[in-house]
């Protein structure tokens, strides 16, 4: 799939952030279809998660523009918030909830209405397989029991952008690849875009439509598995990486806890 300006669902322009003088994302500019599963690629440091907290209303640019559906972070957040829904790293469950509970409160917080909350709910646990623990405590769910959750939770409030960071680290092969089915099926369902970043070169070849790579702020390279690969004369997107960085992938310093937190703040307020 490739991009135009035209069916964008996110737009950047010249995005940048500096912390104390220290320029974390520097001037860049891309653009997301709708639709389109987009890997956002980088070794740890280069600004992945600086870039995602900017796109995700956490974090004010220092320059540059965003558009999200059609609306300015800057200007209509909650429009913003609306629109996307985020699975994170690190686990963010209430695991004294039940698996109901946890997405009863998500419901409430994107102020899901009522005559269409308990449907989704049972659509949602259906869809990810957990609507037989769906009365039992998160705290006795396994890591990809849990990660499934999450995907449901994230997709509840009809989210037309779904942020996944690092969706399956740490999970077993075979439940990576159940995630990434659950992921790939509601975006050719509903026609959702999926943003995402992982370490796991040979998912982002397997799904993703296209690939960014960021790297020390700025974006080095953008296209598809096969057009990075024919880019660097390389076999594998893990190579063309390597090629174009000179780096293995290493995970983010930034945990998607502490964001969801900042997140579930910031709609309190």
């Amino acid at each position: 799939m490739n991009s135009n300006q035209d069916n964008a669902i996110i737009t950047v322009s010249g995005l940048t952030r500096k912390f104390n003088g220290l320029i974390a994302v520097d001037s860049i500019s891309f653009n997301v279809s709708k639709g389109e599963i987009f890997a956002f690629l980088g070794p740890n440091g280069a600004g992945k998660s600086t870039t995602i907290k900017m796109l995700t209303t956490l974090l004010e640019p220092t320059a540059g523009a965003i558009t999200m559906n059609g609306n300015d972070p800057r200007k209509n957040k909650d429009a913003v918030r609306k629109s996307f829904g985020i699975v994170f790293q690190d686990p963010s469950l209430d695991d004294d909830l039940t698996a109901i509970e946890n997405m009863q409160y998500h419901a409430v917080l994107y102020q899901v209405p009522k005559n269409v909350k308990d449907k989704r709910i049972e659509e949602l646990l259906k869809f990810v397989e957990l609507w037989e623990r769906r009365k039992d405590l998160v705290k006795t769910f396994s890591g990809g029991m849990k990660r499934r959750l999450e995907v449901a939770r994230g997709l509840l409030h009809h989210p037309r952008i779904l942020f996944l960071d690092e969706p399956t680290l740490g999970l077993d092969p075979q439940t990576r690849n159940h995630i990434w089915s659950y992921i790939k099926e509601i975006n050719q369902k509903e026609q959702m875009t999926v943003f995402f970043t992982t370490h796991y070169m040979e998912e982002a070849e397997k799904v993703a439509h296209r690939v960014a790579v960021i790297d020390r702020g700025k974006i080095i390279a953008i296209g598809s598995p096969d057009e990075l690969k024919a880019q660097t004369k390389t076999e594998s997107l893990e190579d063309a990486f390597l090629n174009l960085t000179g780096h293995k992938i290493r995970e983010e310093e930034v945990t998607g806890l502490d964001i969801m937190r900042a997140h579930t703040r910031m709609w309190r307020h």
